[in-house]
């Protein structure tokens, strides 16, 4: 995938439009004898270059730049807002904060939301921008066609404009380099913050940000003294960062033996499975999982994708494995599994992405709220199935047929008809040649 477009020089340009003096700025700093100061940073930045043309608050020439890769229906990124909208009340114009769009996968309305967001900063302005993100995130369980178009419409919008907008898929070359952005920094999750290049992942607290911006306003001024114009600071800072970053498969459980494709596994599919897929597929996926491993987190837009390419030739079954030192997986696999009792399958796969979504935050509060947004739940009897153990035995039971079946794994861990082929997040092309392999 291609990253964004990388500026020329140290200087950025401005996004307010083109500097009728540019040319004889460039002329002047040729003819300059003063030689800048190299900046030798101790610290690990990733080279995230914009193009000027990004939602931001905050001046250009801001001693700290906050860029935010975030998803408008991802809970996560809207438990940050406040958090941003805290650290510009107390910064002022030393930061700015830039808007980048990373809509996953499993999102299916964060794209249009995106397209949304963009029609307003491209009709209003930033501040357009910023006050559709704060209606965009108060309505995040609403982010349908309908809602998203009467949202532009409260705020004064074009709507015919925006209904083209959305109708065409307008910003999707910027959405899709944002994207390809993320990948290529592996900012696979959202929120992903990079402060002057320092990376910060998730909704972290407001001193977790504090910390990292002081360091830089100390750093940034110090720089600026030393002879580096401020509007050339954050292109200098990133200047030499991290390019690409090329993601390793994670290793297996300690001890987990490497798979062995040719051996087939006895572990038969439950009659009453949580399924993506016909149950007369040619190639049978038992998927498992964790709810609170990051790994298992990681692989679902690749499960995602199988699912698009090959259709009612796979299927995908989900089974618990959840590990012991994941002192909330057992419970969360409860709880999803009350889920399916009350509500079937379909239900089982919102509840299942909100997990996963939100694996930070499985506590037993949390798991009762997420069963809410669900919708339909008699929430009595979920507590009282948690209370009681209810599914206790039957996540325990997943476990066992791993054992009975004679396998050792990791998570996640997949079993193609059978046999284990795959232990972790691995890409879409491995997933891909192990099924091709069973079609063969």
């Amino acid at each position: 995938m291609v990253a964004a477009c990388v500026l020329a020089s140290l200087g950025c340009r401005s996004r307010h439009g083109a500097d009728d003096r540019r040319g004889e700025a460039s002329e002047e700093r040729s003819n300059e004898t003063a030689v800048r100061p190299v900046i030798d940073d101790d610290v690990e930045r990733f080279h995230v270059p914009l193009s000027g043309d990004e939602p931001q608050d905050g001046p250009d020439d801001a001693l700290v730049t906050i860029v935010e890769l975030s998803d408008f229906e991802c809970p996560y990124c809207a438990k940050a807002a406040p958090t941003m909208r805290q650290l510009k009340a107390s910064y002022g114009d030393d930061i700015r904060i830039v808007w980048m769009n990373n809509p996953l996968p499993f999102h299916k309305n964060a794209k249009p939301a995106a397209t949304v967001a963009l029609e307003a900063h491209a009709q209003q302005g930033d501040k357009g921008f910023w006050t559709m993100h704060d209606r965009l995130f108060a309505n995040q369980r609403a982010l349908d066609w309908e809602n998203l178009e009467a949202m532009g419409a409260e705020q004064g919008l074009d709507v015919d404009a925006l209904a083209k907008a959305i109708a065409q898929d307008k910003y999707a070359e910027t959405i899709a380099r944002e994207q390809a952005l993320a990948m290529a920094l592996d900012a696979r999750g959202t929120p992903a913050f990079f402060i002057n290049g320092r990376s910060l992942t998730g909704a972290q607290p407001l001193t977790r940000f504090a910390l990292l911006i002081d360091e830089e306003l100390r750093r940034a001024k110090a720089l600026v003294d030393a002879g580096i114009p401020k509007s050339e600071l954050y292109e200098a800072l990133i200047k030499n960062g991290i390019r690409k970053v090329e993601p390793t498969p994670p290793a297996p459980t300690p001890g987990a033996p490497a798979p062995t494709p040719s051996r087939v596994y006895e572990i038969p599919v439950p009659d009453q499975a949580r399924a993506k897929g016909p149950k007369d597929a040619d190639v049978v996926i038992q998927e498992f999982t964790d709810f609170q491993c990051p790994v298992c987190r990681r692989v679902t837009p690749t499960l995602d994708r199988v699912l698009q390419e090959y259709g009612s030739k796979v299927r995908i079954v989900f089974r618990d494995y959840p590990l012991d030192f994941h002192p909330d997986a057992h419970l969360s696999a409860e709880a999803a599994r009350e889920v399916f009792a009350q509500q079937g399958n379909r239900a089982f796969w919102r509840y299942h992405d909100i997990l996963l979504q939100n694996q930070h935050a499985l506590s037993r509060s949390d798991l009762e709220n997420y069963a809410r947004r669900v919708g339909g739940m008699d929430m009595k009897r979920f507590r009282h199935a948690l209370d009681s153990g209810k599914h206790k035995a039957a996540v325990d039971a997943d476990i066992a047929a791993v054992a009975k079946a004679g396998a050792r794994i990791g998570t996640p861990a997949f079993f193609f008809n059978g046999k284990l082929s795959i232990q972790g997040a691995y890409p879409f092309e491995t997933f891909k040649a192990a099924i091709d392999a069973e079609l063969q």
